[in-house]
């Protein structure tokens, strides 16, 4: 079955079944990669060292978002 397929299949779903397939896809789309949470790991590292030694000034929360 191609792809154009199963979304045409899909899109006659009710929309609970579509909530439901939506969900499903999205959690076999959000795993953890431990590669990126190490190199997040070792940039806070870096981040927080810098911090502490002077290199690196912080704002306040509300500072940051602003102008959000």
């Amino acid at each position: 079955m191609s792809t154009a397929e199963i979304i045409e299949r899909a899109l006659h779903l009710t929309a609970s079944e579509r909530y439901a397939l939506i969900e499903l896809l999205h959690q076999s789309l959000d795993k953890p990669d431990p590669a990126v949470d190490r190199v997040w790991q070792e940039e806070a590292l870096r981040r927080l060292q810098a911090y502490d030694e002077g290199r690196l000034e912080c704002v306040s929360m509300e500072e940051a978002f602003k102008d959000l």
